[in-house]
């Protein structure tokens, strides 16, 4: 259930009235419910770290990167703290924000620690962005040391660490870990930020706070590279911030050690990434001020805050109520050219196909219009929740196909509404029904479908499903590309086109890998199919027979599949997007067998990728 804005204005009167906190908290607790008590302290955070990074001209406060785009991945929907902060949840979190093109993932959820170890799920959702360019920056925590927070203690990220105004690090700031070489420290005290329902801006203190300075600072950062016709480089910014942070007066600090690797010192990351003149100084091109584009992805987290605006440090967790923040940030420097790994608005996703209503009024029409139907027909009852129903239903109404939510289901999670476009939007529609049918389908039938592919186009708009979430719509207007297959029958095509229908051990042995390959790609690599790279790796897995001519011959050699890298390819037609989709093979019998690498070229310049060229195959030597 959405929050009110009289809602919000009974919070923030309890809240910044001058009532003890004990009967401020039995006012708080006769008004709202604990999860709907919960929703409120999250939103009011995630607000204010929103805004600190890319508040608007028109806003009550002025971000630091208002030209950034903000994606919200909101964790605190059902105001539940133990759902808010599950592993999982965030993990799925810094997934959904890698799929949408982030460059930087502004993460204030704090998953207590003092093991500094994550679950397995979250540890290979941060590798997985740390791997592909995107920098992630997260609040150190408020816990004085007595324990840790996951993410912003793993390496490769940068965690951020809270300072007074007069430079000194608070005392709740943690310390300690892996901070000591990845963390630095900004400004913390009194840092103003909007608050929702009302145009009055808010101070609030702690290490969540300052985390977003460091993230609006890193996005002007990452515009610049690509003014500067440099490309996004996140890995160079993490290492310029901790290289030129400065070390705390020990006459302020009088515990060096908090301050983590030391101060922000802006100036001196400036020039360490722009110089290029002598003795460090910028030229006059990066002299200039930079501006920003930047995507933000937030979702809120758990910090430790009193109802009473800025009583308490936030981001602290196992707090009963908490704060924010969960961020992806693009960069798109003005006048440049979005590095291929930027998202186009193209997608080509592999999932399955699925239909929502919209409200439970979308679901009442089409009960009684189906209802009707079966009536006059002399039919049994049918219900629109039964696909086989609907699909008569709409074979028999062609005109109803339109007034249903068609989604693209990714893990169980509808990530696209699918809208057929164009002069083919009739023929798209039939094969989406045909799609559906097979996915009804027994298992054990020739027409199962088990997995589908959709290329297509963002129009920027989103559309709100029955379950109230709102997700982007993909308008779908060309037929190429569209592929429904059940994974055995599209391997063993593939495997007859090789060996024929003939059984034998090689063929047994290709099926195996190829099934292994196309599981690999959907349940391991699994992506949104937005970026140039999961585009070229989701059309290989659905050309499986390219693929198939490789694992083929590698088979013939006695070798295994080892790994599969897609990146640019250094050689790509004018106005086209080439990637190199690498296998590579090895001899698990001898290891001092050379490895052999495939490599064909797929170009995703266009709405259905293109493969280009043949296969090139070489050897490597194990181990380089």
């Amino acid at each position: 259930m959405p929050i009110t804005v009289e809602q919000h204005a009974l919070f923030r009167e309890i809240a910044e009235s001058d009532l003890p906190n004990e009967q401020k908290e039995e006012r708080f607790l006769a008004a709202f419910s604990p999860s709907l008590l919960f929703r409120f302290m999250v939103d009011r955070h995630a607000t204010h770290i929103t805004s600190v990074i890319a508040g608007q001209l028109s806003a009550p406060v002025l971000g630091i990167a208002p030209d950034c785009r903000v994606i919200i991945v909101p964790l605190n929907e059902a105001g539940d703290p133990a759902e808010f902060l599950s592993p999982l949840n965030l993990g799925r979190a810094l997934d959904l924000a890698h799929g949408l093109g982030a460059d930087i993932i502004h993460c204030s959820a704090c998953v207590p620690t003092q093991t500094d170890a994550p679950h397995e799920l979250l540890a290979r959702a941060i590798q997985r962005c740390v791997d592909d360019n995107i920098l992630i920056i997260a609040p150190a925590g408020n816990n004085a040391g007595e324990c840790r927070c996951i993410p912003a203690v793993l390496p490769g990220t940068l965690a951020v660490g809270a300072l007074k105004d007069d430079g000194a690090p608070f005392k709740f700031s943690n310390w300690g870990g892996h901070h000591s070489s990845n963390g630095i420290m900004a400004p913390g005290e009194k840092v103003i930020g909007a608050q929702p329902g009302t145009e009055t801006p808010v101070r609030e203190m702690g290490t969540s706070v300052a985390a977003p300075i460091v993230t609006g600072i890193s996005a002007l950062l990452m515009s610049r590279q690509l003014q500067t016709g440099r490309p996004i480089d996140a890995a160079a910014i993490r290492a310029a911030l901790l290289d030129t942070a400065r070390a705390c007066d020990p006459d302020v600090s009088g515990e060096p050690e908090r301050c983590l690797r030391g101060v922000i010192d802006l100036p001196a990351t400036y020039s360490t990434l722009f110089a290029t003149g002598g003795a460090g100084r910028p030229t006059e091109q990066a002299a200039a001020a930079p501006r920003s584009g930047v995507v933000a992805s937030i979702t809120p987290a758990l910090p430790e805050e009193t109802p009473k605006a800025a009583a308490a440090p936030s981001a602290a967790p196992g707090a009963p109520l908490a704060a924010p923040a969960q961020a992806a940030v693009r960069a798109a420097g003005e006048g440049s050219i979005e590095p291929s790994t930027a998202h186009s608005g193209l997608v080509y996703a592999l999932g399955s196909l699925s239909y929502d209503f919209g409200s439970e009024i979308g679901v009442q029409e089409f009960e009684q219009y189906m209802d009707r139907e079966a009536r006059l027909g002399g039919l049994d009852p049918a219900t629109p929740r039964v696909v086989g129903d609907l699909i008569k239903y709409l074979e028999a109404n062609p005109t109803e196909r339109d007034c249903l939510i068609w989604t693209l289901v990714i893990d169980g999670t509808p990530v696209y509404g699918l809208v057929p476009d164009g002069p083919f939007d009739d023929a798209i529609y039939d094969v989406f029904l045909q799609l559906l049918a097979g996915q009804a389908a027994a298992r054990e039938t020739t027409d199962f479908i088990e997995r589908i592919s959709i290329p297509g186009r963002r129009t920027g708009e989103t559309i709100r499903l029955h379950s109230k979430a709102r997700i982007p719509i993909v308008a779908v207007s060309d037929l190429r590309g569209i592929y429904g297959w059940k994974i055995n029958a599209l391997v063993g095509d593939a495997v007859n086109r090789i060996y024929g229908a003939r059984k034998s051990r090689a063929s047994r042995l290709l099926q195996d890998a190829l099934t292994d390959f196309l599981n690999r790609i959907y349940f391991d690599l699994h992506n949104l199919g937005q970026k140039s790279r999961d585009r070229a790796m989701n059309f290989a897995a659905t050309n499986l027979f390219q693929a198939a001519s490789v694992f083929a011959e590698a088979i013939d050699e006695g070798r295994e599949f080892d790994t599969m890298v897609v990146k640019q390819s250094p050689l790509c037609r004018m106005h086209s997007d080439c990637w190199d989709v690498s296998l590579t093979f090895f001899d698990s019998g001898d290891e001092k067998r050379a490895a052999k690498i495939f490599e064909f070229t797929i170009d995703v310049s266009d709405i259905v990728p293109l493969t280009v060229g043949n296969v090139k195959s070489w050897f490597r030597k194990r181990g380089r």
